[in-house]
């Protein structure tokens, strides 16, 4: 993690614009009001793991905005994974509040108005993830923000406390190392977010976003099994298929086409990879459940304009 801006470096009049300037720009663009500006201190941390952002901040008391105004000056498309390390900060979306308290997680949608209220000692972590990997395991994200992940509850212990160790390695670890830790750390997002979604909610589609978190959990979780079929998802998501289908399709796809558009993605993401240049194409098809490489050449290039062994081939030449 690299320390982007500390106030010990500036002068007292002069901190939280620079705070703000250097937070706009990093984390995301807002609304601020220290509690007291001559005092204000605050230092912030970013790196990356993968496709990741990771911004870590320390801030004195402060309210922030994040307006209608800012929501559509956005320029990129992610979901905000917040784990508080210490402090308190209440948040405030979607009309709903959270107060959190050291170790809680929050989702925030930054394509989405919100308010936030930073006490003394508040130390931030905020894992920047794109909003479709997030999508791709949890489904759409609206009814999931602004509710508390308190690591008492098993699910939510395990996603916080990986968290709290990535700005630790981030940076450090290898190219293979990278991809593999990212896909467990959305992995352990999505399970803790699942957990959100169970119980009693205010919203009658709680039931039907929780199943779908299950449905797309099973498939990710089964992908590189050959068996996989919509039965097998079904079961392990303890619905029925056609239940399973009806929620899909409510997204424009199917247990089939859901199970095949991500297998698809990681034989891409494999075929693109340099430590994974002595695999074969066929082995690598194989490896994610295709056993019929004429149908998987087709479909492949169907999705991506390139047959396997182009994109492999291109992919050597970069």
């Amino acid at each position: 993690m690299e320390r982007l801006f500390s106030t010990a470096q500036v002068h007292p009049r002069d901190r939280f614009d620079y705070w703000h300037n250097v937070a706009c720009k990093n984390l995301i663009i807002h609304d601020a009001t220290p509690e007291c500006r001559p005092t204000f201190q605050a230092e912030l941390h970013a790196g990356a793991l993968a496709d990741l952002g990771l911004v870590l901040f320390k801030t004195a008391p402060m309210r922030v905005s994040h307006t209608r105004y800012h929501c559509a000056r956005m320029q990129s498309d992610e979901a905000f994974v917040c784990r508080l390390i210490s402090g308190q900060l209440v948040l405030e979306q979607a009309g709903r509040e959270v107060v959190m308290e050291a170790g809680d997680m929050a989702l925030l949608d930054p394509l989405l108005p919100y308010e936030g209220k930073f006490s003394a000692g508040v130390k931030l972590l905020v894992l920047k993830a794109p909003r479709r990997s997030m999508e791709a395991r949890v489904g759409r994200i609206t009814d999931m923000v602004t509710r508390t992940m308190k690591p008492a509850e098993a699910e939510h212990g395990l996603a916080s406390a990986f968290l709290a160790m990535l700005p630790d390695y981030a940076g450090q670890l290898g190219t293979v190392a990278i991809e593999t830790v990212k896909n467990q750390t959305l992995d352990l997002v999505a399970i803790s977010l699942a957990k959100t979604q169970e119980g009693p909610r205010p919203y009658l589609s709680s039931a039907k976003a929780s199943a779908l978190i299950n449905v797309r959990a099973a498939i990710e979780a089964r992908l590189a099994d050959p068996r996989l079929d919509a039965e097998m998802v079904a079961t392990a998501a303890g619905v029925s298929v056609r239940y399973a289908n009806a929620l899909l399709a409510q997204e424009g796809t199917s247990i089939a086409r859901l199970v095949q558009s991500r297998r698809l993605d990681r034989c891409h993401k494999a075929l693109k990879d340099p430590l994974q240049a002595h695999r074969t194409v066929t082995e690598i098809a194989s490896s994610w459940g295709f056993s019929d490489m004429t149908h998987f050449g087709r479909r492949f290039k169907a999705a991506y304009g390139v047959l396997p062994s182009e994109l492999r081939r291109l992919s050597k030449q970069n």
